[in-house]
């Protein structure tokens, strides 16, 4: 209701209209503070408390380390060294943003033991990542006038899916950037409505991109859900700040490289532009449904993981944005259902390129819109029922539905995920890295002086373990791909005394001749692990000066 106020004139002015809280598909009004309803605060803190004990329990040894995950870690290591924004020359290849997020949340580890700044150990590091974010997914479906259920339903899949705890556990900048996607949403769906909301909203859809810019194609998901939670006096100020707060702060990318003297091309550096032509030209994966393509592949693995949260999830956006005419439910939840349709039309390029933690931007998104489905498929039922059935009969009806739907959905994902979740924390698959790292820290009698072509994932280790960052331990990548590390190479393979051919080493030394050579010229001295991930230290002949 409008109220009034006396003005300084003596007239009578109408006071300004106070925004409701937005209305659930069942009619009642979500709480404006979530910090205040109980309910909401103990539901939220068991799954809590689940999701932090299901990916928390081994995650060092599952999944197996990857390229990626070094990569970033080291890059925030150089960080912390003052070494600059990374291990080698930085060219561009991400914003930094993102591994200087990994810097400060690894920050107090490695003071306190320096030796332990490896990649299975820092894992630990997303655990509060993945948590701020399950929270955020929890009040984002709340703020989308989800019933309590429903959101419960959605931060259970986002945190629980074996696929989410597989991928969720590893250091990708994806992780980093799905939280402050996150928090973008949440701000810009606030029920309060006010406009510092909004620019904060810009503000994280800013650094989301800055941590991953992949996360730069979900942004009009995002404008659209702030177009329909905004008020409509304010609605042109709230975009125009939250755009021009997004695209202020977005600009400090090529600002920087600009002030570096590095935007544009050119003799004796690396520049911005040819990074972004790196990332809009690199060889394609092929058609997502295509058996043979490496795209295809990659879906295969998600689907191994899970297909409930996947499959289910594009199904429940299918069903919002065909019904979104007439669904309060689909109408709340449009910014989601139009991030999963776009996410799901890039994954669908004829010849895109697709990795394997591409999905990880899209799983927040798959949760909220199988869980807002659900919610719209339950009040549907009941909104039926409830003109059909005379109101004594209601409420025994509604309970005895939620109970069948809850028993059978349970039954049908209930098996697939324990097997999923079960592996997780009970398999070890990083047995064979750890190994390979003990015997390079002490089989070699001078480390200082030896030369190891390794993957990114045991990089870390072996400067701890003595041997010197860049010409002692060598990222492999860069004896073919970086000049300056190819100068301190001048025989090439020669000139490197051991190569751990671990699986990314042998499938990527087809395209790095130096690499590929090292292995040709070598011969195995200590096997770890079998099949296709044993790891392979092997020495190139002739023997290097250090070993026994």
């Amino acid at each position: 209701m409008t109220s009034t106020l006396p003005a300084a004139t003596g007239t009578r002015v109408p006071a300004r209209r106070t925004p409701a809280p937005a209305a659930r598909p069942d009619g009642r009004t979500a709480p404006a503070r979530l910090r205040s309803s109980r309910p909401d605060l103990l539901l939220c803190g068991v799954l809590l408390a689940a999701i932090l004990l299901v990916q928390g329990w081994n995650i060092a040894a599952y999944p197996t380390l990857s390229d990626d995950e070094g990569t970033y870690l080291a890059q925030a290591w150089a960080v912390q060294q003052g070494r600059g924004l990374a291990h080698y020359t930085y060219w561009y290849d991400h914003p930094p943003l993102g591994w200087i997020q990994i810097a400060l949340l690894t920050w107090i580890p490695s003071a306190l033991s320096p030796g332990a700044m490896t990649v299975g150990a820092m894992r630990a590091a997303m655990l509060p990542v993945a948590a701020v974010s399950a929270v955020l997914v929890y009040v984002l479906a709340r703020r989308l006038a989800l019933p309590r259920w429903a959101a419960g339903l959605a931060m259970a899949l986002f945190g629980l899916s074996p696929l989410s705890v597989v991928l969720q556990r590893e250091i990708f900048l994806d992780n980093l950037a799905v939280l402050w996607t996150l928090l973008a949403f949440t701000l810009a769906a606030s029920p309060s409505r006010h406009l510092w909301h909004h620019f904060g909203a810009g503000l994280a859809a800013a650094t989301a991109v800055l941590t991953k810019e992949t996360m730069l194609v979900v942004l009009p998901a995002l404008f659209v859900t702030m177009w329909r939670h905004s008020h409509r006096d304010t609605r042109k100020f709230a975009l125009t700040g939250a755009v021009t707060a997004c695209a202020l702060a977005g600009f400090s990318y090529p600002l920087f490289a600009l002030l570096k003297g590095e935007l544009l091309p050119g003799s004796g550096h690396v520049s911005l532009w040819d990074g972004i032509v790196y990332q809009m030209t690199r060889p394609g994966s092929g058609f997502l449904l295509d058996p043979g393509s490496g795209s295809h592949g990659v879906l295969r693995s998600w689907l191994y993981y899970d297909r409930v949260l996947p499959l289910a999830g594009l199904a429940g956006a299918a069903l919002l944005l065909v019904t979104w005419r007439w669904s309060v439910t689909a109408r709340a939840l449009a910014g989601p259902a139009l991030a999963v349709a776009i996410l799901t039309v890039l994954a669908l390029r004829p010849n895109g390129y697709l990795p394997a933690m591409y999905v990880i931007q899209a799983l927040p998104f798959l949760a909220l819109v199988l869980a807002g489905a659900a919610a719209s498929v339950v009040h549907t039922v009941l909104h039926r029922r409830r003109r059909a059935t005379e109101k004594r009969y209601l409420t025994h009806g509604r309970y005895a539905l939620a109970a069948v739907l809850a028993l059978a959905a349970g039954a049908f994902v209930v098996p697939r995920w324990y097997d999923g979740d079960r592996t997780a924390v009970t398999a070890d698959a990083n047995a064979p890295y750890r190994a390979a790292s003990a015997w390079l820290a002490t089989r070699v009698d001078d480390p200082r002086g030896t030369r190891v072509l390794v993957d990114d994932a045991l990089w870390l280790d072996l400067v701890h373990a003595g041997y010197r960052p860049g010409p002692g331990a060598i990222w492999f990548y860069k004896a073919d791909l970086d000049p300056a590390v190819a100068r301190t190479l001048p025989r090439g393979w020669q000139d490197v005394d051991y190569v751990v051919a671990s699986p990314t080493v042998r499938r990527d030394a087809a395209d790095l001749p130096t690499v590929r050579a090292a292995i040709d010229h070598s011969a195995p001295v200590a096997v770890f692990g079998t099949g296709a991930d044993r790891i392979e230290i092997r020495r190139i002949h002739p023997a290097p000066k250090g070993a026994r």
